[in-house]
C-alpha cells in the first residue's frame, strides 16, 4: 500500500496529476519490480509517463530508444521543464554537434541525467556503445516498438540490432511501448526483443469520440475537402497525401481558396518543417497537408479532423494516423477518400524491393482495402483488426452505422466457406478460398491440383461479390481466424466447427461498391443532391439546342455539366463558369445564357433558396499548364513531346486537352492527326461521333470494335468536341 502511496505522491510531485490513467500505475510498478514490460496503448493513452516516471524514481540511468528526433527534443523539454536539476533529460542524435555530445556525456556520468534518449542509428555507433558500457543503466524503453517488425507499418531495419546492442552494453528490464500492433507484430516484437515472457498490457484501442467515413475519391475531390474545411472553419485539421509533389499542390489550392494551410514533408528542410509544425501549434496554421513524416509525436490534443487523401498502405498506419484526431476526447473526424486505382498505385510502388517485403506490403493493402469497401460497423472492423473483441452492432458513430445497409442471409454461403478452407488443409489466404469457391482454374489451383476436388466451384452458382464480405464477416464473428506466424492463411475455430455441425442464421451486409471513373468524362450516377426534375427540364433544353444546332447533345453541354447545374443553381454566366466543364468559351455560346435563365425562372417559381456554391479557385500552376498546352499545340507541337516537356504521361496530357476543349476553347490538332493516324480510321471515329448520342470512351470502345485504340479515339473525340462544340 505504502508502494503504491509513493507511486502516485511521485505523480502529483513530478507531473501534477492526482491519479494515474488505465494501466500505467501497474506498468510502472511491473518496471519497477525488474521485470520486462510490453505496452500496447493508443496515441493519447499516456505511454510516455510509462516510462519517464520510473526513470526518476529508479537508480541509474533510463535509455529510451525513439525513431522519431522532433519527439525526443518535444520531451526533453517537457522533463526538463519538470525538474529543478539542469540535465535530468538528454538525448544523443544525429543533431547535435561534438560540444553538445559531450555536455550529455559529462551530465550522464556526473549521475544528473535520469533520462537519456538515442536514435536507433546513434546507439549502434561504437564509442556511443563503450560509453554505455560505463553508465549505470536502470532501463531500456523502446518506443514506437512496431517499428521492428516489417509488418507493422513503419519498419525500420536498425531496430533490429537493438537486442544485440542491448546485450553488448549490459542487462537491464526492458519496457517496450507502441500505439498500434496486431497479434502479428506483438509476437514479432517480443520475439526480436528477446521478451517473450513480458507482462503485457493491452489497452483498448476504441476511440469512441472518432467518427470514421469513407469516401468514394471523384475528380472532384479537392473540392470535396475544400467544402468539408469551410464547414468546419477554424477547426485544426491533417490532411494525408502520399507523394510530396500532392502536398505540395493540395496546399496551395486550399490556399487560394482562402484556407490556412501549409505543406509538411520530408524533403522540406527542417526549419521550414519546425516553423510550419509550430505555427500550427499556435493555431497560426488551421490546416497541414502532409505526408506520413508529420504528426509523429505532435501533442495537440484539438486536431477535429484526419482526412486521407489517399488510401494509406496499412490500417496500422491509419490507425496511428487518424488517432491524432481529438484526443481532448472531443470531435475527432476521419475522413478517407477510396479508389481502388491507389491501391493499383501502391502495388506498384512495390515493384522491385525483395519478394517476402512485397507478399508482406500486399497483405496489408488486402487489408486496407477490406476495411474501405465493407458496409460493416468501421469501429467493429479496426478492433478486430487489433485483436479487440467491440460487441455492439451499432457504434453510431461511423458512415455504415449512421447509414446501414439491408442484412442478407448468408447461412449457405458460410457453410461453403468453411467446409472449402477444410477441404484445402487451412492452407490458403482468403483469395485462393475465393478462387477455389468459384471455380476459377488459376494457376495456383491447378499447380495443388485442387481443382479436382469435390468442393472445387462449390459457390459458383452464387454472386461472386459476396464472398469476399462472407469471409470478413465470419472473421469477425469468430468462426474464422488469421494464423498469426504464416499471416493470412485462413483457419477455421472450434467455434466455426460447431457451426457446421448445426448451422444457425449468419446475416451479413454486402460490400459497398466503389466505382472508378476511368475516363474523365465517364460519369456515371452523379451528384447526389441533384434536383430531378431541374435535371429533366436542362436536359430537354440540351435536346432542343442540339435538334436546332444539330449537333449531339453532349457537344451542347457534358451530362456532368447539366448534373452540376441541378445541383447549385447557376443563375449567371459568371456563377456557370463555376460549372465543371463550362469555361470562358462555352459561356460566350449564345445557348448559355437560354440555360441561365431557365435555372433562375426555375428557382423564382418554386422559392428555391440557393447556397452559392463555392467556387474552387485553381492555383496559378495548374493554370499555367493549360497556357502552355494551348501555346504549344498552337505552336503545332507533336502532343507526345508536350507531355515529355511538362512532365506528363500521354494520358495526363489528353486529360488536361479534353479539359480545355470541353470547357469551350477551341484546339486544333489536325497536324497531330495526319501524322499517326490512318485518315480512314480519323474519318471512322469522326463520323461515330456525329451520330452517338453519347461521348462516353467506354461505349465507343465497343461500338467502334478492337481495331481502333483507345488514344485513337479520345484524339478524334478532341477534334470533333472543339469542331463541333466550340
Amino acid at each position: 500500500m505504502t508502494e503504491k502511496k509513493n507511486l502516485t505522491e511521485a505523480l502529483k510531485k513530478y507531473f501534477g496529476f492526482d491519479k494515474f490513467k488505465g494501466d500505467q500505475e501497474r506498468i510502472i510498478q511491473n518496471l519497477m519490480d525488474g521485470k520486462d514490460t510490453f505496452v500496447l496503448m493508443p496515441t493519447g493513452g499516456g505511454k510516455s509517463l510509462c516510462y519517464q516516471l520510473p526513470s526518476l524514481l529508479m537508480e541509474g540511468t533510463a535509455i529510451v530508444i525513439s525513431p522519431l528526433i522532433a519527439l525526443m527534443k518535444n520531451q526533453v523539454d517537457v522533463i526538463t521543464n519538470l525538474s529543478e536539476n539542469e540535465g535530468t533529460a538528454h538525448y544523443l542524435n544525429s543533431s547535435l554537434n561534438k560540444a553538445a555530445i559531450d555536455q550529455v556525456k559529462s551530465d550522464v556520468l556526473a549521475g544528473h541525467t535520469k533520462l537519456l534518449y538515442v536514435a536507433p542509428e546513434s546507439l549502434t555507433k561504437e564509442d556511443n556503445v563503450e560509453f554505455l558500457k560505463s553508465v549505470k543503466i536502470s532501463f531500456y524503453a523502446i518506443d514506437e516498438a512496431h517499428c521492428i517488425s516489417e509488418w507493422g507499418h513503419d519498419f525500420r531495419p536498425e531496430y533490429r540490432r537493438i537486442r544485440p546492442i542491448i546485450n553488448e552494453i549490459g542487462p537491464a528490464p526492458v519496457i517496450a511501448l507502441t500505439a498500434t500492433a496486431t497479434d502479428k507484430v506483438r509476437t514479432d516484437i517480443k520475439k526480436n526483443l528477446g521478451i517473450v515472457d513480458a507482462t503485457e498490457f493491452k489497452s483498448s484501442f476504441n476511440r469512441p469520440n472518432l467518427y470514421y467515413e469513407v469516401r468514394p475519391k471523384t475528380k472532384d475531390v479537392d473540392k470535396d475537402i475544400i467544402k468539408f474545411i469551410k464547414q468546419h472553419p477554424n477547426k485544426s485539421g491533417i490532411i494525408y497525401c502520399l507523394s510530396r509533389k500532392k502536398v505540395e499542390e493540395l496546399a496551395a489550392i486550399l490556399r487560394a481558396n482562402d484556407i490556412k494551410a501549409a505543406a509538411y514533408h520530408a524533403g522540406l528542410d527542417s526549419t521550414t518543417r519546425t516553423q510550419t509544425q509550430d505555427a500550427f501549434l499556435m493555431e497560426d496554421i488551421d490546416v497541414i497537408v502532409a505526408t506520413i513524416a508529420f504528426g509523429m509525436g505532435i501533442d495537440k490534443p484539438d486536431v477535429r479532423f484526419v482526412i486521407h487523401y489517399d488510401i494509406p498502405k496499412s490500417l496500422e498506419g491509419y490507425y496511428q494516423e487518424t488517432g491524432r484526431a481529438g484526443r481532448d476526447g472531443g470531435e475527432g473526424i476521419c475522413l478517407a477518400f477510396y479508389s481502388s486505382k491507389d491501391l493499383d498505385k501502391l502495388e506498384k510502388f512495390m515493384e522491385g524491393k525483395p519478394v517476402a517485403e512485397q507478399d508482406i506490403g500486399r497483405q496489408l493493402l488486402v487489408e486496407t482495402a477490406a476495411y474501405a469497401e465493407t458496409s460493416v460497423c468501421r469501429r467493429k472492423m479496426l478492433l478486430h483488426y487489433f485483436g479487440e473483441v467491440y460487441n455492439k452492432d451499432n457504434c453510431g458513430n461511423c458512415d455504415n452505422c449512421l447509414h446501414p445497409k439491408t442484412k442478407i442471409e448468408a447461412k449457405d454461403q458460410l457453410v461453403i466457406t468453411l467446409n472449402a478452407i477444410l477441404a484445402i488443409k487451412e492452407n490458403f489466404r482468403s483469395d485462393y478460398v475465393i478462387d477455389f469457391i468459384i471455380g476459377k482454374e488459376t494457376d495456383e489451383i491447378l499447380a495443388h491440383h485442387h481443382e479436382t476436388q469435390e468442393l472445387f466451384g462449390a459457390g459458383a452458382d452464387d454472386d461472386d461479390k459476396i464472398w469476399n464480405p462472407v469471409i470478413r464477416q465470419a472473421l469477425i464473428a469468430g468462426y474464422l481466424k488469421k494464423e498469426v506466424e504464416n499471416y493470412g492463411l485462413l483457419k477455421v475455430t472450434s467455434a466455426g466447427k460447431k457451426f457446421l455441425k448445426s448451422p444457425t442464421s449468419f446475416m451479413i451486409v454486402k460490400d459497398a461498391e466503389f466505382q472508378d471513373v476511368d475516363d474523365p468524362l465517364d460519369h456515371e450516377g452523379g451528384i447526389s443532391a441533384l434536383d430531378p426534375t431541374l435535371s429533366a427540364m436542362l436536359r430537354d433544353l440540351r435536346k432542343k439546342v442540339s435538334k436546332r444546332m444539330q449537333r449531339p447533345p453532349y457537344v451542347i453541354f457534358q451530362d456532368v455539366s447539366l448534373e452540376q447545374m441541378a445541383t447549385d443553381y447557376p443563375v449567371t454566366l459568371e456563377e456557370l463558369k463555376n460549372i465543371q466543364g463550362v469555361g470562358e468559351g462555352k459561356v460566350k455560346q449564345p445557348y448559355a445564357q437560354e440555360f441561365v435563365d431557365l435555372i433562375k425562372a426555375y428557382c423564382d417559381e418554386n422559392g428555391i433558396e440557393r447556397q452559392v456554391d463555392m467556387r474552387v479557385r485553381t492555383v496559378a500552376k495548374k493554370s499555367m499548364l493549360k497556357v502552355k498546352i494551348i501555346q504549344s499545340i498552337d505552336r503545332q507541337i507533336a502532343l507526345d513531346d508536350i507531355a515529355d516537356a511538362q512532365g506528363l504521361e500521354f494520358e495526363e496530357l489528353l486529360d488536361e486537352v479534353e479539359a480545355i476543349v470541353y470547357s469551350g476553347t477551341k484546339l486544333n490538332i489536325d497536324y497531330f492527326l495526319e501524322e499517326v493516324m490512318d485518315e480512314d480510321h480519323v474519318d471512322d471515329i469522326y463520323d461515330y461521333f456525329s451520330e452517338s448520342d453519347t461521348d462516353k470512351l467506354s461505349v465507343a470502345q465497343d461500338e467502334l470494335g478492337e481495331e481502333y485504340t483507345e488514344d485513337e479515339i479520345r484524339l478524334v473525340r478532341i477534334k470533333f468536341i472543339s469542331e463541333m462544340a466550340n
